[in-house]
């Protein structure tokens, strides 16, 4: 039977640690120039409404170097630019393809196109949540302190699909999470009440980002404003004053701490140019990341 992946908590806490130790060891592999096909004959289709550097790239690489082929699609060079409903893209794909990811807005299209597809679907984000990015995340963090356990994770900035699947995270694998977000831009709470009801992790919004910043050992932010809010803007820019992780805002942090960013970054918005360039900034790694961990996914989901 398939399986898709859609959201963080389509896997168990067990299958997200192997799935860790997994792309490890495929790391650890790549370096040493060793190389398994596992995929040899397969095919990925890759359906990207949204722009990407990340997400394509290391897709398309991962399932290369796994032995296996991705074809990649975008609005413009597809009929689904032309009104192609998702279901019937789905269903022509699922035929010719042994999976497929998919980058787009609404959450809702990746799970019609899901629904659809006779093979596994992997969300390459939504504006619901980013679970790959949040997987490459975390092993960064276990490279860095050799344990998830007894960290505290910190969020600054939009409540957006980044920060649901950190709330996702915190519910799934009991993490201590505090989110820093402005009026208007918390989380979504029903995806909070849902990680709270696994009874495993801790998790606290506040509007205080010197309060998140106290103590935390892993701070993550993102772009003020995602694709498809660029008209937002400036509006949001106001709204966020006093959100920027700044070398002041990185000094209450516990002195181990290191600074995530999914990336691309906004120097001198989110994120000031110093923070993102120094040595506690782990953000190249957490890039590079991103290969690992969808090689262990492909594995998983199509192997």
């Amino acid at each position: 039977m398939k399986r898709d992946f859609l959201s963080l908590d389509d896997l168990s806490a067990a299958e997200v640690s192997a799935l860790l130790a997994r792309a490890k060891i495929l790391k650890a592999e790549r370096a040493a120039g060793r190389r398994h096909p596992v995929l040899a004959g397969k095919s990925l289709a890759m359906v990207f409404e949204k722009a990407s550097t990340r997400t394509r790239v290391s897709f398309e690489v991962g399932m290369f170097e796994l032995g296996g082929h991705a074809v990649c699609l975008d609005r413009e060079g597809s009929q689904i630019g032309r009104g192609e409903p998702i279901a019937d893209t789905a269903r022509v794909l699922g035929r010719y393809c042994h999976g497929i990811v998919v980058r787009t807005f609404a959450h809702s299209r990746a799970e019609d196109l899901a629904r659809a597809a006779p093979v596994p679907v992997i969300n390459g984000l939504t504006d619901r949540c980013h679970p790959c990015q949040v997987l490459a995340d975390l092993m960064t963090v276990n490279e860095v302190f050799g344990d998830l356990s007894g960290l505290r994770f910190a969020w600054i900035g939009d409540g957006n699909n980044m920060a649901v699947s950190w709330i996702c995270a915190a519910g799934l694998l009991g993490l201590d999470l505090i989110l820093a977000c402005p009026p208007g831009y918390r989380p979504p709470a029903d995806a909070i009440a849902a990680a709270r009801a696994t009874g495993r992790g801790r998790i606290e919004v506040t509007g205080d980002p010197a309060r998140a910043a106290a103590g935390a050992h892993v701070l993550s932010t993102d772009v003020w404003a995602s694709m498809g809010q660029e008209d937002e803007a400036t509006a949001r820019a106001a709204a966020f004053a006093g959100f920027a992780v700044t070398s002041e805002l990185f000094a209450r942090a516990d002195p181990s701490a290191v600074v995530l960013h999914c990336l691309p970054a906004h120097r001198g918005e989110e994120i000031t140019a110093e923070v993102l360039d120094s040595d506690r900034a782990v953000v190249w790694q957490q890039a590079e990341n991103r290969l690992h961990v969808h090689k262990a996914l492909l594995e998983l989901l199509l192997g």
